[in-house]
């Protein structure tokens, strides 16, 4: 099997790949990602993992290289990472009660042959309606500011989330479902 490298340091990646069967190694890419609250949500996620995995993939040219990316768009804007617990609050009350889209970008990259190829796939998410008593019991499970939108869809569900679309691990950060058919045949090939 050819050497592969997730360009990612995110655990919620490196456990749905782990989980679907691929070895690998992780690496981050030192790059400056579109994080413009303002900006077109897809077009930053497939910026962002695309810059992730060609920065790894031009240190390890033979390695197969995955960069991805996740936001959360509403309203006409991107909800990423919050700063702190105020606007991390402030996005979940906002969410609540409304249908959102969580846009994750996934690049593959190999520098030895130029491959590089690239989707953005997107999930609805519906939430509950979410006031101060849901949010503090959310905090109280949940850290909010490792996630875009200020929330993660594996623990405290079902304090805010009323319906989502699948492929659930899209929503987490890695559609793995319908990425993997694609890296087995790459990393199968001689």
């Amino acid at each position: 099997m050819r050497k592969f490298i997730l360009a990612s340091a995110s655990p919620r990646r490196r456990e749905l790949l782990e989980k679907a069967g691929f070895r690998f190694e992780t690496r981050t890419a030192d790059v400056v990602e579109d994080e413009d609250p303002d900006g077109d949500p897809r077009a930053a996620v497939a910026h962002n993992a695309r810059i992730k995995a060609l920065a790894v993939a031009r240190e390890n040219p033979d390695a197969l290289v995955l960069g991805a990316d996740t936001t959360v768009a509403f309203g006409g804007r991107v909800f990423n990472k919050p700063a702190d617990l105020a606007e991390a609050r402030s996005m979940l009350k906002t969410l609540g009660g409304n249908v959102h889209t969580v846009y994750t970008g996934v690049c593959l990259a190999r520098e030895r042959d130029g491959l590089l190829e690239e989707n953005v796939y997107a999930c609805r998410v519906r939430f509950l309606p979410i006031d101060d008593a849901v949010v503090d019991a959310y905090f109280g499970i949940v850290n909010p500011l490792d996630k875009a939108g200020a929330y993660g869809i594996q623990e405290g569900r079902e304090l805010i989330i009323a319906s989502y679309d699948e492929p659930l691990s899209n929503i987490m950060g890695l559609p793995v479902e319908l990425v993997a058919p694609r890296l087995r045949e790459l990393l199968a090939d001689a």
